[in-house]
């Protein structure tokens, strides 16, 4: 009997409905919560309070995942190519600093990966990339509602122009990588 070797990432990338959607398709995943976290304000915040950009949170996810089975910096080469890591406080329409990339590390060693992932990964990109790195202070779990939005509204307009298409493309670069 393997031992698993539970490991956690916390990261936003955008609408937390589509990085929740990617990484519940990857192997090693064993759980994805889509919240909140990078705020000053006090307190639990709200999907409305974190909307109006005046919390300064950012819509995360937190990836609990087996690192024997997917490393942290597979995870992250995921992350940085299924989102446009380039684009200040802004991902397609949504626009915001709740909307930024960035990755809140959980110790020095991710900070070191995510450092060299970044570096790696902007060749690939004709802008600089703007991803931030902060260390994770508190995660906020978001309403029940936000949680496996995509697989229970699949339907929805925003799922269907945004996310699937973001699916498509998460098939296309690392198929070797999912369930």
């Amino acid at each position: 009997m393997t031992t698993k070797n539970i490991q956690q990432a916390t990261f936003g990338g955008g609408c937390f409905w589509c990085t929740e959607a990617v990484f519940q398709e990857v192997k090693g995943v064993d759980k994805v919560v889509s919240g909140y976290s990078g705020g000053s304000v006090p307190g639990k915040p709200t999907y409305r309070e974190i909307c109006s950009g005046l919390t300064g949170h950012a819509e995360v996810v937190q990836v609990t995942y087996d690192a024997n089975t997917i490393s942290y910096e597979d995870i992250l080469i995921i992350f940085m190519t299924t989102h446009d890591p380039t684009t200040l406080n802004r991902q397609g329409a949504d626009r915001g600093t709740q909307y930024r990339s960035v990755i809140y590390y959980h110790n020095n060693e991710q900070k070191e990966i995510a450092e060299v992932v970044i570096k790696e990964v902007s060749i690939y990109y004709n802008d600089p990339i703007v991803t931030e790195i902060s260390p994770l202070d508190i995660f906020y779990e978001a309403e029940k509602e936000h949680q496996d939005y995509y697989k229970n509204n699949q339907a929805q307009g925003y799922c269907s122009f945004v996310i699937t298409p973001k699916l498509a493309k998460l098939r296309e670069l690392h198929a070797d990588k999912l369930k």
